[in-house]
C-alpha cells in the first residue's frame, strides 16, 4: 500500500510477497536514540520555537509523520542555531525517486547577510504570475511568507555528506506545506565561498574568454545559487491533468527536471529583479557569465546525478540556441541576447513538461540532451589535468569544533 511512500522500505516477507515497512520500524534502534538526543537538546534550547521543532522532529522519527514538524520548522524564525535532520531528499532512490534518505546539517545564522536577503521573498507571487508559460502552469500561488537566510555550515551528515557538499537548501519538500507556508531557503555562505574561490574562479580562468572573466563575481554566484533555491517554489507542484504530484508523475526523472527548473527560473528571477531595480549589485552580464562558468563546475559531478543531468540538458539546449560560443582556443563566450531567448524557451518547456506530468517527454529530453558530448568532455579533462578540484573537502566533527572532550 505504501509502494510510492517517502518513508518506508520495500522488502519481501517469508512468502516472497512485497511489503512496506515504515522507517520508524525498520530503523527503530538508531531512531529511538536520535529522538532521545533531540528531546535532550530541546531542554537546552533558549528559543521556544526551536525547542518545539526539536520535540516534534523527535516524535516524527518515531511516528513516520513528518508534516507537523515541517510546519513547526517553517514557523521557526528567530533561532541563531539551525538543525536540519531526517529523511529529506530522494536523489539516492535512483529507481523511481520516491524514497527519502536520512541526513543532517548543523548551521549558524549570519544575521547581517540574512537581513540583506529578506526583501526578496515578497516578490514570489508577482514572479509566479509573470512566468513565461500559459496560465494553467502557474495557477498555484507560492506562500508569500517564505524566508531567505544565510548561514555558515559547521556539520554535514548522512546523505548531505555522501557526495558533493551542498551550498544551499530549500525545504521542506512536502507539497502541502509548500503551498500553505512556502519554503525556507538556507544559503550556506562559507561552503559557497570556498567553492567560488577554489573551483569556480580557476575554471573561469581556463574556459571563459579573458574579456568576460571580470564578470565572474561572488555576489553573482551567491545570487544565482540563492535564486535557484527560491525558484523551486515557482511553477506547479501538482499536474494540471490529474496525474497526481509532479514528483510522482515524472518518477526517476522528477529530481533532474526540478533541478533544471530551479536553475533556469533562478536566472529568470535575477533578470526580472534587476530590471525592477530590486537587485542593485552587478550587471546582467555578471549573472549570466557566472552562471555559465557554474555549469562547468556543476557538470563535473557527473551526468548521472539529478544536478548533473539538469546541467547537461541546459548546456546542450543553450548551445542549440547560440547562447554561448566556443572559439578555436577552446574558450567560451556568453551571447547576452541569445541567452535571454534560451532562458525563456527552456523555462516554458520545463514548466509545461512538469504541469503535464509528461513522463515520456521528459525521458526523451534526458536521453537526447542529458549527456556530455565529446568537445565538452575534452574541456572538462583540461580542468582535471590542471588539478582544479571537483569539490571542497570539509573538515568537521567534535575535534575541529574543540568539543572532543565533551
Amino acid at each position: 500500500a505504501d509502494k510510492t511512500g517517502l518513508y518506508s522500505m520495500v522488502v519481501r516477507d517469508e512468502n516472497g510477497t512485497l511489503k512496506a515497512i515504515p522507517y520508524a520500524q525498520y530503523f527503530a534502534d538508531p531512531l529511538q536514540e536520535t529522538a532521545k538526543l533531540l528531546d535532550d537538546a530541546a531542554e537546552l534550547a533558549d528559543d521556544p520555537a526551536f525547542a518545539n521543532y526539536l520535540r516534534l522532529r523527535a516524535k516524527a522519527l518515531l511516528s513516520n509523520d513528518y508534516q507537523p514538524s515541517d510546519f513547526a520548522w517553517m514557523d521557526m524564525k528567530s533561532n541563531p542555531i539551525e538543525l536540519v535532520i531526517g529523511p529529506i531528499e530522494t536523489y539516492e532512490d535512483q529507481l523511481f525517486g520516491y524514497r527519502a534518505a536520512f541526513e543532517a546539517y548543523v548551521l549558524l545564522k549570519d544575521l547581517s547577510w540574512s537581513e540583506r536577503l529578506s526583501k526578496y521573498a515578497a516578490y514570489l507571487p508577482e514572479l509566479q504570475t509573470n512566468l513565461p508559460v500559459a496560465a494553467a502552469y502557474k495557477k498555484e500561488m507560492p506562500g508569500a511568507n517564505a524566508d531567505l537566510n544565510a548561514y555558515d555550515v559547521i556539520y554535514y551528515a548522512g546523505h548531505s555528506n555522501a557526495g558533493s557538499k551542498t551550498i544551499a537548501i530549500n525545504l521542506p519538500n512536502d507539497e502541502q506545506v509548500q503551498l500553505e507556508k512556502g519554503t525556507r531557503r538556507l544559503q550556506l555562505k562559507n561552503a559557497m565561498r570556498a567553492k567560488f574561490e577554489n573551483i569556480l574562479v580557476p575554471i573561469a580562468d581556463m574556459l571563459m574568454v579573458p574579456e568576460q572573466r571580470n564578470n565572474i563575481t561572488f555576489d553573482a554566484f551567491f545570487a544565482n545559487t540563492m535564486f535557484h533555491e527560491v525558484a523551486h517554489g515557482l511553477g506547479v507542484k501538482n499536474t494540471i491533468n490529474d496525474k497526481g504530484t509532479v514528483r510522482q508523475a515524472l518518477k526517476e526523472h522528477a529530481s533532474a527536471l526540478e533541478e533544471g527548473k530551479a536553475d533556469i527560473l533562478g536566472l529568470y528571477m535575477v533578470s526580472q529583479l534587476l530590471e525592477k531595480g530590486v537587485i542593485s549589485e552587478g550587471t546582467l552580464e555578471d549573472y549570466y557569465t557566472t552562471f555559465m562558468a557554474g555549469i562547468f563546475r556543476s557538470v563535473r559531478f557527473g551526468a548521472s546525478s539529478a544536478h548533473g543531468k539538469a546541467n547537461m540538458i541546459r548546456f546542450n539546449f543553450f548551445q542549440e540556441y547560440g547562447a554561448f560560443s566556443r572559439n578555436s582556443d577552446g574558450l567560451y563566450r556568453v551571447n547576452m541576447d541569445k541567452m535571454a531567448e534560451a532562458i525563456d524557451a527552456l523555462s516554458r518547456l520545463i514548466l509545461t513538461l512538469q504541469g503535464d506530468g509528461d513522463y515520456d517527454g521528459v525521458s526523451a529530453l534526458v536521453a537526447e540532451k542529458g549527456v556530455i558530448k565529446a568537445t565538452l568532455a575534452s574541456d572538462l579533462q583540461r580542468l582535471t589535468q590542471a588539478n582544479i578540484p571537483v569539490d571542497i573537502t570539509f573538515e568537521q566533527g567534535k575535534k575541529v569544533l574543540g568539543l572532543s572532550n565533551q
